[in-house]
């Protein structure tokens, strides 16, 4: 049974301008900086540098046949809005010279490269070497094949059309391990250590060491060290000079060549924070972001539309691209200073919240901030505040840092001020950093130690912010 009704609801829509901007916010400065780059060249309307011609206006717009008649439109519309003066949105005075343009890079040959280069130097047959190289493209940045041989014998028989015996691949993947760094081609953290140990000139403690790891390794990473001295018949100070031998290996002996041959993280900051006669000082990075304006050739062209008595239907349809691109323009510059407006406002209300800190560079006067905190300041939407702290970095007096770290939970301590989970944390690091390392302190005595500073904290919550510092348990911390 088919029926019809009435149904009257309410919505709210966002227009495609206001997602614009909302995307735009969300860019750090070199993503924005792109973006204005794709904008010039997308929209032949739009323009950078000084604007050389003044103001002009000219009439158009369509009626519902699409066909474009003359009318009252003041082109000023799409070229300016004078209700933020552009001086506000612009730094400091900069030299060009003075322009970053160019992220720096480093050069070298990849880490699988180098590899293969010194296999060449090998010899052996046609299937060996193909096996070979098949081995050293599974090993990853950090120096470990992280699959088993087992797969690797199914992958080249699918992959090379090559069927060998997973004992063949063995053989081939020991000369694999010769290859520098010492320790490469490992299946496991184990097998890395242990040959690493192997290449050391031997002595008592090396051998000790490539024992502990071969054969007794789970009890040496759980620190059962009781459990070693008994099955080793060893005293305490051999263990140690022992572990001495281990804690020199590296466990990830490909990260230290792969990092070389990155490109170097070059990170930009939003904004510029500095103290200026006991005062705090806030600049928008800007200086690479050209000035914006409409092209003056579709000025010109809107001024022959205009005082053209003939319009043909051609000139009809250009003016109407015109118009269309006009409009980009106009909505794109207009989303551009909104998008500089918010940035400052938000960063403004958060460094005057956080003053102490930047004032002191001091982590234990960061107070507790969630984003509706600065959300009610200025004014506007969380999600907005959001999109602000999102990837963005501020250049401070103490180093470069990123915005939402500075976004943090807190609570009320024994005094009945409100501390950060920053200022928790910090206290629970220089609590670990001053234990007895052969009796390190439980979760629950970390706890008891904390309540005495005046956090009151529960066990659950010590071990979350353990984790979050990088600290692994009791157990694991316990040295000889």
């Amino acid at each position: 049974m088919l029926k019809q009704q009435l149904n009257l609801k309410l919505s709210q829509k966002l227009s495609p301008q206001q997602i614009q901007l909302m995307k735009l916010i969300q860019l750090p400065t070199l993503s924005f900086e792109q973006k204005l780059q794709q904008e010039l060249e997308e929209n032949p309307a739009l323009e950078a540098g000084k604007e050389a011609t003044e103001n002009q206006d000219f009439d158009t717009t369509q009626d519902d046949d699409h066909n474009v008649i003359e009318t009252d439109i003041n082109i000023d519309e799409y070229l300016s809005d004078d209700e933020i003066p552009s001086y506000r949105l612009n730094t400091n005075n900069h030299s060009p010279d003075d322009d970053d343009k160019q992220v720096p890079y480093a050069a070298g040959i990849s880490f699988t490269q180098f590899l293969m280069d010194q296999m060449r130097t090998f010899s052996m047959g046609e299937t060996d070497s193909q096996i070979a190289q098949f081995l050293i493209g599974s090993i990853d940045d950090t120096g470990y094949i992280r699959r088993s041989l087992l797969d690797i014998v199914d992958d080249l028989a699918f992959t090379e059309n090559l069927y060998v015996e997973e004992n063949h691949v063995q053989k081939v993947l020991k000369k694999v391990q010769q290859l520098d760094p010492a320790g490469v081609g490992a299946l496991d953290l184990q097998e890395c250590l242990a040959l690493q140990l192997q290449r050391k000139s031997q002595s008592p403690e090396v051998s000790l060491a490539y024992n502990i790891i071969k054969f007794h390794f789970t009890p040496f990473s759980k620190k059962h060290f009781d459990k070693l001295m008994s099955a080793l018949g060893i005293d305490e100070n051999q263990l140690k000079d022992a572990i001495a031998e281990i804690e020199k290996l590296n466990p990830k002996p490909g990260a230290s060549y792969a990092s070389s041959t990155k490109i170097n993280s070059h990170i930009t900051p939003d904004f510029t924070i500095r103290i200026v006669e006991g005062e705090l000082q806030l600049s928008l990075n800007g200086r690479n972001t050209p000035e914006l304006h409409v092209s003056a050739t579709y000025k010109n062209m809107m001024e022959g539309y205009k005082e053209s008595a003939l319009k043909s239907k051609e000139q009809q349809e250009a003016i109407l691209f015109i118009k269309q691109k006009l409009d980009a323009a106009k909505w794109f510059i207009d989303a551009v200073k909104q998008r500089s407006h918010t940035l400052f406002i938000t960063m403004n209300a958060i460094m005057d919240y956080q003053k102490d800190y930047f004032l002191s560079g001091d982590e234990q006067k960061i107070k507790p901030m969630v984003l509706r905190d600065i959300a009610s300041i200025i004014q506007m939407d969380i999600s907005t505040v959001s999109r602000v702290a999102n990837s963005k970095y501020v250049d401070t007096p103490y180093g470069t840092r990123l915005l939402k770290s500075f976004f943090c939970e807190g609570m009320t301590n024994s005094d009945g001020e409100d501390v950060s989970s920053i200022e928790i944390r910090k206290a629970l690091e220089d609590i670990i950093a001053s234990e007895d390392k052969t009796s390190p302190l439980t979760d629950e005595e970390l706890k008891k130690q904390l309540n005495q500073k005046g956090y009151p904290v529960a066990r659950r919550t010590v071990a979350k912010y353990r984790e979050i510092i990088g600290a692994p348990v009791a157990r694991l911390r316990k040295k000889l």
